[in-house]
């Protein structure tokens, strides 16, 4: 039930409840709909009569086809009333009384689901049938199914249909196709294993995200090797299927069919009236007719398109081979006679036709259009169709090599980037090539072949002459520097290539280098501002000539560094960032790194489950897809993090569970999440073995990071860890880079613990309002100078920092909430939240009444979500808080209560 599990749980409430409920389920052929009321009936209980009818074509024909089909084989059905129901003397109220007395004899008092299969179809007794049932009182959810596209007015089903549509209770669930990363998940669900990204894009596009389509084509497929898939024969049976479209049209009509598969996915009124030779009257009328067959769809003004890629892939297949080459031929030379702006389709159809030099021009034309206009991967398939014919291109590899890493297809990025620099000719190409090497091993997290990269560019700038090629060598090795957290030789190699770009005016690698210079600087406290600095100026002027990556880039090290003043600041940037990462079709920065800004923009806005909510989402896009290196599973440590806070602990053991089946975890990443569970857990030798296995990583690790610091040395000291070992890791954790206000937060924690209240209650002041600590964190320092003041009898001044410390912690939860619970206790105060509360519905904040009104209507959490716009795990929050509010047991006693005012 991937990319379905919304309609399930919508279906199964209906069917759930004692109400007599009506859906109609609407998509077209293969999208799911037969199966997503399989999947419904097998949840039902024992008790739940079932009726299931399906018509056929041609069952206009036969009344009452669908109540034949579903009580065929039913020994308890009353014969005379079969009999009456077939008596074509009988009236037609007569019939369908008898029709209804069917059914009630089957049902009863029971709860019952009755079924309508294929409403198009259906006979017009059939039809008026159903709309009698859904009048009908009791336990029951009658569900109707058909195809959007064959439903015409002259059916019994468009009466029906629209009737319908005027029942505000009757649920319409539309089944659209699988997303790309639906797709990948279902994929990844059939075969076992993540699907990898390429293949799950090349095979979504070549099924439109259909689920019958993608079955079929896997079927056909002993062993499930996805990549020979891509470009695996239709089955038989499939291509049948989907040639049954077309096997009665008129001659003329498959003439132009025909020359429409040819033309390829955007089929262009004029050029398919020229390659066919058919008058613009005759060609409209044909097309009408294609369009409600629901064979083509019209895409755009003038502009045609197969409703499902296969059907023009089954019938280019009966073709003969030199009757597709005189169609591409045709169009060949029509594009270029008319000036074709389009790049791709004058390459698609050069190659078709055999005119080799045509295609490899347009390739080159349309791969630098693409990258410029942010298509990463169409600038990909069209610089590996110019590779086809002319493999050591060193100009087609720069555009492959370039757009594969921009798109998120390392493999395919690092093999035309080293081929791209092992067949450089002229210096700037080496240059290049070298420098998108070291990001791609750093995305790849091979550090070694950065090392060994540097030392080659090291070299080559010894072998060349200042200027550009220099310049940007130079760029290359403070990159990869800065990537390798050597921020000293960043500095150094960033400060000569900008001296170099100053020195021969080269605005392109002063801004690369800037980048690099700007992005090292926000890695040291005290260096932070200038280097925010850099970059904020840096993206002005990387946007105004067009250099969205390093507009992307910048913009993302200012959204991850100290972050701005003010939550809406965040959130511009954000954005900002995003769109720059679209523009330059840089998928991860646009895509993954975006939820990871959303996350942190709600931890600075404390709110824990919007920030856990923006993960899970992020999350959940990526299900399904093989990737490696940094972003195999780029969310899994931030949500293991976010989970500890939440003090959701099994959630944790599952995503540390998925990190250890991966290859390429930074050699920290497990180590401090089984420490950190184990002493969330109270699991004392578990913490001790994680934490050996800890230190020992961390000495191989060049920075630090005072928030961990924190977090880790906070678990240890709920749990207990002994001092020494205590004192061992805090010495491990802090070097001289870890922010002030980490390192005095810190220290102020080990004073405390050390029962040297005074200087930890200095500590805790001094950063009591430190911008770089999240609100949720200071509310954990002022937890801490309450204790520390209630240690010296200084109770008002306690309970002060309480309150404030409670404002910082509302919208938080888990260990810090109850840090600040316990303190609250021993001043005799009621836990956050509660003290003096008004209680009732007065108790509801705005956004709870709105929830409890949508309660109220018989809302799931699942559909409050899908309202609102949240994640189920929000609603059920939002529920479980007005059930304490109300004072209440049950949703049906909140619906009471709100229904009362």
């Amino acid at each position: 039930m991937i990319g379905r599990e919304s309609e399930l749980r919508r279906l199964a409430r209906l069917a759930s409840s004692r109400d007599p409920a009506v859906a109609i389920i609407a998509g077209e052929p293969g999208i799911g709909k037969t199966r997503l009321v399989h999947e419904l009936l097998a949840t039902l209980t024992d008790e739940t009569v079932v009726l299931v009818g399906q018509a056929e074509p041609g069952s206009l024909s036969r009344p009452y086809e669908v109540l034949l089909d579903a009580v065929e084989g039913r020994g308890e059905v009353d014969e005379d009333l079969l009999t009456d129901l077939a008596d074509p003397r009988r009236s037609p109220v007569e019939r369908l009384h008898a029709g209804l007395a069917v059914v009630a004899d089957l049902i009863g008092d029971a709860p019952a689901v009755i079924v309508f299969e294929d409403l198009h179809w259906a006979d017009s007794e059939s039809a008026a049938l159903f709309e009698r049932l859904a009048d009908q009182r009791g336990p029951r959810l009658l569900i109707g199914t058909y195809r959007p596209e064959d439903v015409t007015r002259r059916q019994p089903v468009a009466g029906l249909l629209a009737r319908m549509e005027r029942r505000h209770a009757v649920c319409h669930v539309r089944l659209d196709r699988l997303t790309l990363s639906q797709t990948a998940a279902w994929l990844a669900a059939e075969t076992g294993a993540p699907a990898p990204l390429r293949a799950a894009t090349a095979l979504h596009h070549r099924t439109g995200g259909n689920p019958f389509f993608l079955e079929e084509l896997l079927r056909a497929l002993p062993g499930h090797d996805l990549e020979s898939l891509v470009e695996q024969p239709l089955p038989w049976s499939l291509a049948e299927v989907l040639r049954r479209q077309v096997d009665d049209l008129e001659p003329v009509s498959h003439k132009i069919v025909e020359a429409a598969t040819v033309l390829g996915h955007r089929i262009l009124f004029d050029l398919l009236a020229e390659v066919t030779g058919t008058g613009e009257d005759d060609l409209i009328a044909v097309l009408r007719d294609l369009v409600t067959r629901g064979v083509l769809v019209e895409s755009g003004d003038d502009e045609f398109a197969f409703r499902h890629a296969l059907v023009r892939e089954a019938i280019a297949d009966q073709m003969l081979g030199r009757q597709r080459r005189r169609l591409h031929e045709t169009a060949l030379d029509a594009l270029l006679r008319a000036g074709s702006s389009d790049p791709a389709m004058v390459a698609h159809h050069a190659r078709g036709a055999g005119r080799y030099d045509d295609m490899i021009d347009a390739a080159r034309r349309g791969a630098a259009l693409y990258l410029s206009i942010g298509s990463a991967y169409q600038a990909l398939q069209l610089a590996e169709t110019g590779l086809d014919e002319l493999p050591d291109d060193t100009e087609l590899l720069g555009y492959a090599a370039r757009a594969a890493w921009l798109a998120g297809l390392l493999d395919d990025a690092l093999r035309h980037g080293r081929r791209w620099r092992d067949l450089a000719e002229t210096s700037t190409d080496r240059a290049e090539s070298l420098y998108l090497l070291v990001r791609i091993a750093w995305e790849s997290r091979e550090t070694a072949e950065m090392r060994a990269l540097t030392h080659d560019i090291e070299t080559l700038i010894a072998q060349l002459p200042p200027g550009a090629d220099q310049a940007r060598a130079m760029t290359a090795i403070a990159q990869s520097a800065y990537l390798r957290d050597d921020l000293d030789a960043a500095l150094r190699w960033s400060e000569h290539a900008l001296d170099l770009a100053g020195e021969f005016d080269l605005p392109t690698v002063r801004l690369a280098a800037l980048m690099e210079k700007g992005a090292t600087l926000t890695e040291r406290s005290h260096t932070a501002v200038h280097g925010r600095k850099i970059l904020s100026a840096l993206v002005d002027e990387a946007e105004q000539a067009g250099e969205w990556v390093l507009a992307a880039r910048a913009l993302n090290a200012l959204v991850q560094d100290e972050p701005p003043t003010s939550p809406a600041e965040h959130a511009a940037i954000l954005e900002r960032m995003r769109a720059a990462a679209e523009r330059a079709g840089f998928e991860s920065l646009a895509v993954a790194t975006y939820f990871q800004g959303r996350a942190r923009l709600a931890v600075r806005a404390s709110d824990l489950r919007a920030a856990i909510e923006a993960l899970e989402e992020g999350r959940e896009r990526d299900r399904g897809f093989q990737r490696r290196g940094r972003w195999a599973d780029y969310h899994g440590v931030f949500l293991a993090g976010l989970y500890l806070e939440a003090g959701e602990l099994d959630l944790v053991e599952r995503v540390i569970a998925d990190l250890a089946t991966l290859p390429s975890n930074v050699p920290t990443t497990i180590p401090g999440l089984v420490f950190h569970l184990a002493c969330r857990r109270g699991d004392l030798p578990r913490a001790e073995a994680a934490m050996d296995e800890l230190l020992t990583a961390l000495s191989g690790q060049t920075w630090r990071s005072g928030e961990q610091a924190h977090d880790l040395v906070s678990a240890a000291l709920e749990l207990g860890l002994p001092q020494p070992r205590l004192d061992r890791l805090v010495t491990v954790l802090l070097d001289a880079d870890v922010w002030d206000a980490y390192r005095t937060l810190v220290d102020a924690q080990m004073a405390e613990t050390g029962g040297r209240h005074a200087e930890a209650l200095d500590g805790y002041l001094s950063v009591a309002d430190a911008h770089v600590l999240a609100p949720a964190i200071r509310g954990t320092v002022r937890v801490g100078a309450a204790r520390c003041l209630l240690a010296a009898d200084r109770r008002a001044e306690a309970a002060a920092h309480l309150e404030t410390a409670a404002e910082l912690l509302d919208g938080w939860d888990g260990w810090r909430v109850a840090q600040l619970d316990r303190v609250r206790a021993g001043l005799g105060l009621a836990p956050a939240g509660t003290e003096g509360a008004v209680t009732g519905p007065a108790a509801l904040t705005p956004r709870e009444r709105e929830v409890a009104v949508l309660i109220s209507d018989g809302l799931t959490n699942a559909e409050l979500a899908q309202r609102l716009y949240i994640s189920p795990r929000t609603a059920a929050v939002h529920v479980s808080n007005i059930l304490r509010k109300l004072g209440v047991g049950s949703r049906t006693e909140v619906g009471e209560l709100v229904g009362r005012r």
